[in-house]
This record gives structure tokens, sequence and C-alpha cells, in this order.
């Protein structure tokens, strides 16, 4: 879910959207919730990693970094 209105990819599009926003026609701050959903989201990871046993985190550590060194083909 995105917190801004999706840019347009059409070059002219794009600049009058940046017209718009400059002159005041159209709104282009992040919503309230925003700042609520970004606080959760920094302490939930820290909240499973308090909740995972020092096995379940070795086992998810090895798996991360199988993958991070994985050879490609």
């Amino acid at each position: 879910m995105t917190d801004k209105p999706k840019r347009p990819r059409d070059a002219n599009q794009l600049s009058k959207m940046i017209v718009d926003v400059a002159t005041g026609e159209v709104d282009d701050t992040p919503p309230e919730k925003a700042e609520g959903q970004r606080r959760g989201g920094l302490k939930g990871g820290k909240a499973r990693a308090a909740k995972l046993s020092p096995e379940e985190r070795s086992e998810i550590a090895k798996v991360a970094a199988m993958a991070r060194w994985k050879k490609s083909p």
C-alpha cells in the first residue's frame, strides 16, 4: 500500500501532476495513518526476534546466509 499517490509514467502526465502539486490543486502529503504504520513496522522485527528461540533464530540466519551467498548458475 502506498503512502502517496502513484506517479504517472508518461512524461506529459507527470509534468502536469508536478504543476498541480506546485500550484496546490493536488494534495501530495501522505495520509495521517502512514506514521502509525511506520511505528508498527519498526517495532515488529524486534517483537518477532524476542519471540523466537535461539535455535529458531539460528536456523533463520542459516537460511538467509545460504540465500545470500548462493552461487548464480
